[in-house]
C-alpha cells in the first residue's frame, strides 16, 4: 500500500509517499480502507521527538474515516462495507496510508449523509472538546464558560458544544476571526493580542469571573486564566497544567481537570476506550442533524500533508484541515 512515511524523529517535514506492507487486523480489530484523515498538532508534536515504542518508518495520522474491508477475530459489531471513523492510538502506526487498523470497540459508524471528510475532522479536536465539556464539567452548576482559541479545532468544537448546552460562551481569538467564532456560537470574543483578557472577562461578567475555563493553548495561558475564574470555578486544561500555586487554598476553591484523550488507549480500561465510540456516535449525530459544524476549511492530498502540518505548527490555521485519499 501507499503511505506517507516518517523515516526518523524530527523529519516530518521530509515525509514522502512510498510503498509499505499492508497491515492485517488482529483479534478485535478492523482493517479500514482510508478515505480521509484529519490533521492535528499532535502529528508534528509527537513526530518532532519521536516515541520509544515506534519503529521506523512510522506512519502518523490519528483521525481516520474510511470503509471496513476486513474484520479481525471476535469482531461482531462491524462488517465489511461499514463506513467508520475513529481516533487512533498514537503509539501505533496511523492513518496517513491507504489502509489502517483500529480496535473495533473504539470506532463509530458514519451516517450516510455525513461525508468522510467531515467525519475525519472530528476525533482528536472534537472528542477532546466533548470530554472537556461533557465529561469533566458539572454543567448544571455552570452558566459562563471561557474557551480559548475559538477559531481552532478544540476551541471551535468547544464553543459549539458549550453553546448547545445552553451556556454563555466567551472565547479568545484574533480580531479577524471574531465573526467566525461568533458564528459557531460564542456570545463574546476577546482579542488576546490587543486586549487584557482577564479584564475583559471581568467586565463581561460584572466582576464575578467565569464558572469554567477550557484551555487548549498552553500552560501559561491556563495559568493566566486562573485570574478569570469565579468562586468554585473549574479549570479544564489540555496543553499543560497551570501553576496551581497561583490560587491560594481556601479562597476561590477551584477545581482542576486534566484532558489527555490519547491516554485511554494506554489503559486496560475497556470502558474508557469504548467511550471514544460513544462520543463519536454523539458528535456524528449532531453533525447529521446539522447542529454541529465540522469546521472543515481545507482538504489536501496525502503528498501535501507535510506542508499543511507546517502551516498548522505556526498556530494560525482556522478550523480543520483534512487529507482526502479517495
Amino acid at each position: 500500500m501507499k503511505a506517507l512515511l516518517l523515516k526518523d524523529k524530527g523529519l516530518w517535514k521530509d515525509m514522502k509517499v512510498e510503498e509499505i506492507e499492508t497491515p492485517s487486523p488482529q483479534k478485535g480489530e478492523l482493517l479500514v480502507e482510508v478515505y480521509a484523515v484529519g490533521l492535528n498538532p499532535v502529528d508534528y508534536k509527537t513526530a518532532t521527538n519521536g516515541m520509544p515504542v515506534w519503529s521506523y518508518p512510522h506512519i502518523l495520522g490519528l483521525d481516520v474515516a474510511g470503509v471496513v474491508v476486513q474484520v479481525g477475530e471476535g469482531v461482531t459489531d462491524f462488517k465489511e462495507g461499514d463506513r467508520v471513523v475513529y481516533h487512533g492510538d498514537f503509539t501505533k502506526k496511523g492513518g496517513y496510508a491507504e489502509f489502517a487498523t483500529i480496535t473495533a470497540h473504539t470506532a463509530s459508524r458514519i451516517p450516510d449523509n455525513v461525508s468522510f471528510e467531515d467525519a475525519a475532522a472530528l476525533p482528536t479536536a472534537g472528542y477532546t472538546a466533548y470530554q472537556a465539556i461533557h465529561r469533566k464539567l458539572p454543567l448544571d452548576n455552570i452558566e459562563t464558560i471561557l474557551i480559548h482559541g475559538g477559531a481552532g479545532g478544540v476551541g471551535g468544537f468547544g464553543v459549539q458544544l458549550a453553546k448547545l448546552a445552553g451556556k454563555t460562551v466567551i472565547s479568545t481569538a484574533s480580531r479577524h476571526n471574531h465573526d467566525y467564532v461568533k458564528s459557531l456560537g460564542a456570545d463574546y470574543c476577546v482579542d488576546y493580542r490587543e486586549e487584557d483578557v482577564t479584564a475583559k472577562i471581568m467586565e463581561i461578567t460584572d466582576g464575578r469571573g467565569v464558572d469554567a475555563v477550557v484551555d487548549a493553548v498552553s500552560r501559561q495561558s491556563a495559568t493566566d486564566s486562573l485570574d478569570a475564574l469565579a468562586y468554585m470555578g473549574h479549570m479544564v486544561y489540555i496543553a499543560g497544567a497551570p501553576d496551581f500555586t497561583k490560587i491560594k487554598s481556601f479562597t476561590k476553591v477551584v477545581s482542576y481537570h486534566e484532558i489527555a484523550l490519547a491516554a485511554a488507549h494506554q489503559t486496560e480500561d475497556f470502558k474508557a476506550q469504548k467511550d471514544f465510540a460513544v462520543i463519536g456516535d454523539e458528535m456524528l449525530y449532531l453533525l447529521e442533524q446539522g447542529k454541529l459544524d465540522a469546521m472543515l476549511k481545507e482538504t489536501v492530498t496525502l503528498e501535501e500533508v507535510p506542508e499543511a502540518l507546517g502551516r498548522l505548527s505556526e498556530r494560525h490555521v482556522k478550523g480543520k484541515i483534512v487529507a482526502k485519499l479517495k
